[in-house]
């Protein structure tokens, strides 16, 4: 997709309808409005997905900022659906950037004044100008930066206007995982590929992502690495290269070549872990979870490059008043510096890193930021040692990885067309 091409032609029937269905800082460091007091009884209320509406998150947040939070975590599609159509169910929405085209043209979320966040100039360039080193490819499809900043004439563009649509924090870079127990371990960037996903060598134990905005790149990825067939604009597909992709995928799948898919990320580390699959589509946290359970599963560097994420915190159109100030807080917390380092030891980033990394050991940040083999054993988020001295992580640095994206989580103008392809897929 160009940079100009609108990404999508939905009316807000269409969207409500349609919307993806199948798939150490104290309070009053962070705070850029009045500060809220625990005597507010409704509690801020977070709608998002399992992947950081974690409950230790949430206690550190309630402590820090004084008053009470309520995290409702769900799968991707469902929690996306509630929040397009009843944005009054939420004050704080949390996914993924894939759906900001959805709830903004729905009226779900309002902008967000940067000037209400404290840590804005801190906040990276891959959200501002879609790269963090010059040489990086910015990627296919909806890069963040092109849906970041609410345009005068309403829309979402690129042109910096001092709104935005989301506030950037939690990302990182999506590939698929395996068992090296079965599968061979790869060379990362080389003989690593998604290919792998269509390999006849593992038919009947390939897993894939219930979600249509993701799991279609993870297939088209392997599709054209598999050289079956080659889009155009892999982040634009049109409705006959959308055709053809399923013409492929379908037929596979009647054969038994796919052995499940999955709606949340303890599903599919729960695949790799009772054998259903050996390889599949995966986020880090299923492959870190696997670690520590002892299973020796990579998460692969594919030489074709990362389908790559960015986590989006949005302000519902309803929140007004002492919500809205209890909103703000939140978003102010979330970047002051804690929190960021503990998404890190889950394999996920954060848009201003410097902030936390005081919270990270030296060790830590060596690993997860610089991409240098592990000096000593290394906790998760959960306190446990999930990484132990000498591991590498697959990949390499932050600015290595994201150098090497393929295309973006996408709402694509052929999104609708692409629905009932992908239902009749999973139902074939």
């Amino acid at each position: 997709m160009s940079e100009d091409a609108p990404t999508s032609g939905l009316s807000r029937r269409q969207l409500l309808k349609h919307s993806i269905s199948a798939a150490a800082a104290t309070a009053a460091s962070v705070s850029c409005g009045p500060f809220v007091h625990a005597s507010h009884k409704a509690p801020l209320r977070v709608l998002g997905t399992h992947v950081t509406l974690r409950e230790a998150i949430r206690r550190k947040a309630e402590a820090d900022l004084g008053f009470p939070i309520l995290f409702e975590a769900g799968g991707s599609a469902r929690v996306q659906q509630k929040a397009s159509a009843r944005p009054e169910a939420f004050d704080i929405y949390e996914q993924w950037s894939n759906s900001i085209n959805i709830l903004w043209r729905a009226g779900s979320i309002q902008p967000i004044d940067i000037d209400r966040i404290q840590y804005w100039n801190e906040i990276n360039n891959l959200t501002k100008t879609g790269r963090l080193t010059q040489s990086a490819k910015v990627g296919l499809g909806d890069a963040p930066y092109r849906l970041l900043n609410v345009q005068a004439d309403g829309g979402l563009g690129p042109q910096q206007t001092g709104r935005i649509s989301f506030l950037p924090y939690v990302h990182n870079v999506d590939a698929f995982g395996y068992d090296t127990r079965v599968v061979p371990r790869g060379k990362a960037y080389d003989s690593e590929s998604w290919g792998w996903l269509l390999d006849e060598r593992w038919h009947g134990r390939v897993a894939i992502v219930n979600e249509p905005t993701i799991g279609i790149f993870d297939l088209a990825l392997a599709v054209e690495a598999q050289g079956l067939m080659r889009f155009e604009n892999m982040g634009d597909m049109t409705e006959a290269e959308v055709d053809r992709l399923f013409d492929i995928l379908i037929p596979l799948k009647r054969q038994g070549h796919f052995s499940g898919f999955w709606n949340s990320v303890p599903d599919s580390a729960r695949m790799l872990a009772n054998g259903r699959a050996v390889i599949a589509s995966m986020f880090s946290p299923a492959v870190a979870d696997l670690n520590e359970h002892g299973i020796p599963a990579v998460y692969a560097a594919p030489r074709e490059g990362y389908r790559a994420w960015h986590g989006v915190m949005c302000l519902s159109s309803q929140a007004k008043g002492h919500v809205k100030d209890m909103a703000y807080e939140f978003m102010n917390w979330w970047l002051s510096g804690w929190a960021g380092a503990f998404v890190a030891r889950q394999g996920y980033y954060i848009s201003n890193p410097e902030r936390s990394r005081p919270f990270l050991s030296e060790q830590e940040w060596d690993y997860w930021y610089e991409g240098k083999p592990a000096a000593k054993d290394l906790p998760g988020p959960d306190g446990k040692i999930s990484i132990h001295r000498g591991a590498v992580r697959n990949g390499g640095s932050y600015w290595k990885r994201f150098s090497n994206v393929a295309v973006w989580n996408t709402v694509m103008r052929s999104y609708e067309y692409s629905l009932p392809r992908w239902h009749e897929f999973l139902l074939s």
